[in-house]
């Protein structure tokens, strides 16, 4: 069984995978390296990574994200950051990988910086997310 779960929300052309537990080496990098390949050939070009709910990363899990970013961008799409924990962002700054991603705090800003001036998607995501509780 994998310790992270991944969960996939699909807002207009922009597909926010949120991710819970730990992205180690094992079945949490495979899985989230599975889902990118399967986003890839699918043919998603917008893609928010919400790493709010990891509880761990290693350097295994690190490479997983570089690869999910070079992925993207090799097939023409574009991969975002969204809520990084405090260890994560330690990590991400000591390996100078910060710089590599858009980072954002705010997944508003995230939505945004895909697609400048469109707020409707967000609408959509937090009316999905009420119905969904």
């Amino acid at each position: 069984m994998s310790e992270l779960k991944i969960s996939e929300d699909k807002i207009g052309d922009i597909l926010i995978l949120d991710l819970a537990g730990g992205i180690r080496i094992g079945a949490g990098s495979v899985d989230l390296h599975e889902t990118i390949r399967r986003c890839i050939a699918n043919g998603e070009k917008k893609v928010i990574l919400n790493l709010e709910g990891v509880t761990g990363i290693d350097s295994n899990g690190l490479g997983e994200l570089v690869g999910a970013y070079a992925s993207m961008k090799k097939n023409g799409g574009d991969l975002k950051i969204l809520n990084l924990t405090d260890r994560v962002t330690e990590l991400m700054m000591i390996t100078k990988l910060l710089t590599l991603f858009d980072v954002f705090d705010d997944e508003t800003d995230a939505m945004r910086s895909f697609n400048p001036g469109g707020s409707r998607p967000l609408v959509e995501r937090l009316k999905n997310k009420k119905e969904k509780s």
